[in-house]
Formats: C-alpha cells, structure tokens, sequence
C-alpha cells in the first residue's frame, strides 16, 4: 500500500520569494522519491507568487483554523506521516492529529530554531553580548515543547543540532539534521569579466533581512567611495516603504523590489554582500550563491553551518573595517574572486548534495514507521508535553471555535 503524507503549511510555499518556500519542495521531493502519496493543506490564502504543486503532482486542500472541520478532513485522509512547516502549526494542529490520527508519525520542520533567531534579535538590538538567559524565552518553551511532541523534528543547521543537543540534551534520536539539498552542481558559470555590481536579496517580511540592508546602507559610502562605478543593487520580496525610501540614485544603492529570477541577479552580479547580524538556521541567499558562482562577504552568522573545512565562497567577517576591504578585494582581484567561486561549488559537493542525505531520510522514516510506539515510549517528555502543552492549547481553539460559531 502506498504511503500519505500530510503536510500542514502555515502559508503556501513561495520558492522565489523565500528560502523556506524552497526547502518546503525539496522535502517534499525526498518524500516523492520515496513513493509517497502527498496532500498539502494550508489555511493560508494563495498569492500570485505560491507555487503550483498540481505542478508536482500532489493533493492541495484548504483548511480551517479552530475549526472541527480540520478533525473530519484529517480523519477521512488517515495520513501515515503528518508534517508541520513550523512550530506554530504544531502548536494549532497537532493536538487534532493526536487526537484523530494517533498512528500518524508527526515530523516538525524547524526551518531554523525561531528561539535562537529571537534571542539574537534581542541582544542585538539591545548592543550587547548573547548571554544564555536570553535563550530562555517563551518561545523556546514553546517550541522544544513542539520538538518534543513530534516523534522527529528536522535540523537544518549542524549549529543548531550541536546547540539542541549538548546544551539542552535532547536526545538524537529525536532529531535528524537535513540543510538545504542540491541534486546537481553547475559549475559553468559566467566569469569575473561578465559580471559588475554587488547585490543583495531578501524577503523583507524576515525581520533579519531588513536589518541586513540597513548595516549595507551604512556600509556602502566606504566602498563606493573606492569603487565609484560600481553599484549596490537591494532586490527583495514584499518590500515596504521604508525599504524602498533607501534607494538612492546619486549614491548608486538602488532597491530593486521583487527579483523576477534570482538566476539572472544572481548570474549577473560579481559579488553579494550580506553582513546579516542576527539570524538562525542556513542562509538561503549564501546557499544559491554558491549555485550560481556568486562569491560573497557575509558575517560569521551569514556562514553558520555552511563551511567545509574552514572554507568559505569570499570572506566571512563581523568587522565593518574589514568588510568593506574585503568587498573591494573582492571585487577587484579576480584570482581571488575565481578562488572564492570554486570554494563555493566545494561546500555544495560536499556538504549539500542531495545522495549525502537521501538513503539516511529515507531510512530514518522507515524505521520510525515500523517502530513508532518503542520510540514514542522512549520519549517520555513527550508524553509529559502531549499531556500538558496541548490542553492549553486545545482549550484556547476550542474557545475560538466556539465563539465563531455564536457569531
């Protein structure tokens, strides 16, 4: 018999305008090679930019948040695998699949540890050093309680693995790292000489991104000043106001908006810059930079969990002194430049490719389908999270439940 899989999305994926779009096919690419059924169900209204996955081919279906309907709708599909795009969706849906499907193998892709990303923002914006007690915030209870309630929950970053394994001791058997994944590497790409500008690219609804373009903005006087003919080119979905009123012709920093195809920026430009100061998870800009052999300078965030062997496709520094020298040797050398580029297709060799993590995925589900109660007996904070966390949030969407239907 052929096995479902139910994927939750808390929105439809948006490959060209996020990097959690594009994980979210190729995950469910791995769980196609491995002949799953697959239906995507998502509360979310489509934009003009989700993708098709009639395309794919797999099941779309809408759904209602607080809403029993969701109870009938899971049941009728009886999934053997359900999986959450992120913590929150857990938090809404996961007490309902208990509850529905309690046979279903539940999978949480992390996409990146929120917690993590939140207590960076904060010391950032507070100027200071990252102590552990910003860790500790509602949001991390909240998610390593998600983490804990599934039977697996996937790690996109080996940073992140270490960090939930050592310093908060959850156990491995728990957690299967998977980053981003690449089937093939291209490595005839344009050359130094076909290429002029600096770019950068984010979603702007990613609070990151936006941070990333105002340390560009304070940066780039310095490096225009050595390098008056080159340009600083912003591109980035749902950019807002106060992104676009950067733009600055005289300056040469032009807010692009929406990249129609991030290959053609990307094949176009000679080097992108991303001094990022906070962050969590892979930084999808840096991973298909590396595709399209665009060398970068990026901060030692930017390039967390993605070196080989100390190796980097440019510079990675948290100095403003030494990035701004850095972009402009970039720029300038291209043996430098030709070097950075084949670091670059290096790290996707052999940190990326999809055959490095197909079989271990594939047979991880395997064997947690075959031994699902042994394993959910080993777990028994999870026992205590399925019993504790959920009421709480079962009781709050049934209270919303039921005041929608009075109104």
């Amino acid at each position: 018999m052929q096995k479902h899989l139910v994927i939750i999305g808390t929105v439809w994926p948006e490959p060209n305008s996020t990097a959690a779009g594009s994980r979210m096919l190729q995950l469910i690419d791995l769980f196609q090679k491995q002949n799953f059924k697959i239906t995507f169900l998502c509360s979310a209204s489509k934009t003009e930019y989700s993708y098709n996955l009639d395309k794919l081919p797999i099941t779309t279906a809408t759904i209602t948040l607080n809403s029993d309907c969701f109870n009938h709708q899971i049941s009728e599909l009886n999934p053997h695998v359900v999986l959450y795009d992120r913590f929150m969706t857990e938090e809404q849906y996961g007490w309902r699949v208990t509850e529905t499907c309690p046979n279903a193998l539940t999978i949480l892709d992390t996409e990146d540890l929120h917690f993590l990303r939140k207590a960076r923002e904060i010391a950032f914006k507070q100027n200071r050093t990252l102590s552990f007690e910003d860790y500790l915030s509602d949001t991390f209870k909240r998610e390593l309680a998600s983490i804990y309630r599934c039977d697996l929950s996937l790690i996109i970053s080996e940073y992140e693995m270490e960090l939930l394994t050592k310093t908060f001791k959850i156990d491995r058997s728990l957690l299967q790292y998977l980053p981003f994944l690449i089937e093939e590497i291209h490595t005839n790409q344009p050359h130094f000489s076909e290429r002029k500008h600096f770019v950068s690219i984010g979603n702007f609804f990613h609070e990151p991104n936006w941070q990333t373009v105002l340390q560009l903005k304070k940066l780039w006087k310095s490096i225009k000043k050595e390098l008056p003919d080159a340009e600083m080119h912003i591109y980035g979905a749902y950019a807002s106001d106060k992104v676009m009123q950067l733009h600055n012709l005289k300056e040469g920093f032009l807010v692009k908006g929406r990249a129609s195809s991030v290959r053609d920026v990307f094949t176009k430009a000679r080097v992108l810059l991303a001094p990022i100061p906070f962050g969590a998870g892979l930084k999808g800009k840096l991973f298909e930079s590396m595709q399209f052999g665009l060398p970068t300078v990026t901060s030692t965030i930017g390039a967390e969990g993605m070196q080989f062997n100390n190796s980097w496709n440019g510079c990675i520094t948290d100095s403003e002194k030494d990035f701004v020298e850095n972009a402009i040797q970039l720029y300038t050398n291209e043996t430098f430049w030709n070097e950075a580029q084949q670091n670059g297709f290096l790290i996707l060799e052999n940190k990326f490719k999809t055959d490095l993590f197909r079989v271990e995925f594939a047979e991880k589900i395997d064997y947690l389908l075959s031994n699902l109660q042994k394993h959910r007996q080993e777990n028994f904070l999870g026992h205590v999270f399925q019993h504790q966390s959920l009421q709480s949030t079962k009781f709050m969407s049934k209270w919303i439940e039921l005041k929608n239907s009075k109104n």
